[in-house]
């Protein structure tokens, strides 16, 4: 490698987060950091980008990068193959934890908590905003099965195609979304020195309780 794993470093001066810049709650905060986001990251960076844990049945931990898609006061949501390998550790273990990082404000924002799948028409409500090349794929991929090669894949898109030539795609009863109930939220400001700005939200008797971490 050109450079040493060990010597490759940043240091983060951008900003700091203090007490007095943050609510009572998480979600406001967190709604004005993902504006900012918005604002600030470049493409190809997607702001809605998060990489999101899950537990297998055996308790092995699993993680992958997926889209937050919607954000309410109840949760997170995002979307999926309900018989995929996320999907079977969801209903192993309905337990879930959500990265987002966005470099470009040198800030981390980490969420745990409990994961439910949203009702049937939430699901199809999102289901049918999405492009056509989604939904067909949606009907058309067995996600995280072992397939042949790529032209099986577009064999059965090809497939779906036809199926759906005269009516438009609805919702595959074996799609849809979840949604991530936090009982604990953490913003994370990089600050010089790795000396970083750390202000955690802890769901206690269904009130928010802020405290500092150190770094």
């Amino acid at each position: 490698m050109a450079q040493s794993l060990a010597d490759m470093r940043r240091d983060y001066t951008r900003d700091g987060l203090s007490e007095t810049q943050a609510p009572v709650e998480p979600f406001s905060l967190f709604r004005q950091w993902f504006a900012d986001a918005v604002k600030t990251e470049q493409l190809p960076v997607e702001p809605n980008a998060m990489t999101l844990a899950t537990v297998d049945g055996d308790g092995r931990p699993h993680c992958r990068v997926l889209l937050l898609k919607g954000l309410d006061e109840h949760g997170f949501t995002f979307f999926s193959n309900y018989d995929s390998a996320k999907g079977e550790q969801l209903a192993a273990r309905p337990f879930a934890a959500m990265t987002f990082f966005w470099p470009s404000l040198e800030r981390q924002v980490r969420i745990e908590g409990r994961v439910e799948k949203v009702s049937a028409e939430e699901s199809d409500a999102y289901f049918q905003v999405r492009p056509l090349g989604s939904r067909l794929g949606a009907w058309a991929s067995p996600q995280s099965r072992v397939i042949a090669d790529r032209a099986e894949l577009e064999g059965l898109l090809a497939e779906t195609e036809r199926r759906f030539l005269d009516s438009a795609p609805h919702c595959p009863p074996h799609w849809g979304g979840y949604r991530l109930l936090p009982e604990r939220i953490e913003f994370w400001q990089g600050r010089a020195s790795r000396l970083h700005d750390r202000l955690n939200y802890r769901l206690l008797n269904d009130a928010w309780q802020r405290e500092r971490l150190a770094p």
